[in-house]
């Protein structure tokens, strides 16, 4: 019989104030990583993992909360896109369409002193973005020493080949989130011919070796029946995958509007996320679903903060603004800029009642904040 996952927090607690989000927040991240576990149990070595992750989270918290009382805000999330390369050219891809600097990428030892800092500074979880970020092969060398965090990898799951799968198996704690729109067709439509069978070949490989994996669903108007069908979920379920993200196509590229989900589908997709989580014995998530349902958008370091792969502070990925970049600066001394500051203390100008990003929705506002001093 499937064991089937309930959250009491996740999807359930609103939003009431400032001191009650913290705490609703570092309870759904405990809530998250105890689930993590529940569906882990049958692997010891992965279970393992999530036990040292929830206690560092349990302390992680406790040191942000300290630095909060000495007037330092620190997220529990940061969100880095380590590299802007990609070995793909994906239709509708939001990091082509922004506008990125032409400056370098930040060198191997300057992302370790980051990772150092954010562990001092209490960040609990890093999600490791680009780009392709398997295209800088040397983060393995980083993340293995930090046992304690656990490390979202959002990958197009073409370099992860047989070098990396032992170097994952030895990191329970760097998790694979695979991108996916669908079936075959919906997939190499978007991400190039022949990238479905490959991406179901490397997912064959990480189920032998029994690695804790994820995906990433972008929901448009055009897959949203493919990628909610139950026939889909439970095929990648049966391959071992253990958590699900709904990701909401936001229009960044131009021509591509008719790809956001109408009002109904929007709704429904909470719904079923919802029966995914009573059927599956894996984790659902919606974005930015899951963000209204805790107090809305999380980003400006509310919930989360962004890194380029230049170093530049920003309050989401889909906003790619900065008053600060960390060659310059200490990332504690980043995540108190005015900037990012004045986007908190405004959070009513932000909704995610339209789906997508709010940033996005109301970049003018944030871009005339960039230089607010």
């Amino acid at each position: 019989m499937t064991d089937k996952i309930s959250s009491p927090l996740m999807g359930t607690v609103k939003y009431k104030n400032g001191s009650n989000f913290r705490k609703t927040l570092n309870q759904a991240l405990n809530i998250f990583l105890k689930d993590a576990l529940r569906v882990a149990l049958t692997n010891p070595l992965q279970a393992y993992s999530f036990i040292r992750t929830l206690r560092w989270q349990q302390k992680a918290a406790r040191i942000r909360s300290k630095l909060k009382q000495e007037g330092i805000h620190v997220p529990p999330i940061m969100i880095f896109s380590i590299t802007n390369r990609c070995n793909l050219h994906c239709k509708g891809c939001y990091h082509q369409a922004l506008d990125r600097s032409s400056q370098p990428e930040m060198s191997e030892d300057k992302l370790r002193s980051v990772f150092v800092e954010a562990k001092e500074l209490g960040i609990s979880f890093m999600v490791l973005a680009g780009g392709e970020p398997l295209v800088r092969r040397e983060i393995l060398d980083i993340t293995k020493n930090f046992p304690e965090t656990i490390f979202l990898v959002f990958t197009n799951g073409l370099l992860i080949d047989d070098n990396l799968l032992v170097k994952l198996k030895g990191q329970r704690n760097f998790v694979p989130v695979i991108s996916l729109e669908g079936w075959e067709e919906d997939t190499d439509a978007r991400r190039g011919k022949g990238v479905y069978d490959h991406i179901q070949g490397i997912i064959e490989k990480i189920k032998s070796i029994d690695l804790f994996w994820s995906v990433a669903l972008t929901v448009t108007r055009s897959n949203f029946a493919a990628v909610t069908d139950d026939q889909f979920i439970r095929a990648l379920s049966d391959l071992g995958c253990k958590l699900f993200f709904f990701v909401e196509y936001t229009p960044i590229k131009e021509g591509t509007e008719d790809w956001v989900l109408t009002d109904e589908q929007r709704a429904n997709l909470l719904t079923l996320r919802d029966s995914f989580r009573s059927k599956f014995s894996a984790l659902f998530i919606a974005v930015p679903g899951d963000e209204e349902e805790i107090g809305g958008c999380l980003s400006a370091g509310r919930g989360f903060v962004h890194v380029s792969a230049e170093g530049n502070v920003e309050p989401c990925p889909f906003s790619p603004y900065s008053d600060t970049n960390l060659r310059d600066s200490s990332l504690k001394d980043a995540l108190q800029s005015e900037f990012l500051k004045t986007i908190r203390q405004n959070h009513e100008q932000l909704s995610e009642t339209e789906g997508g990003c709010a940033l996005w929705i109301k970049r003018e506002w944030v871009r005339s904040l960039q230089h607010t001093k």
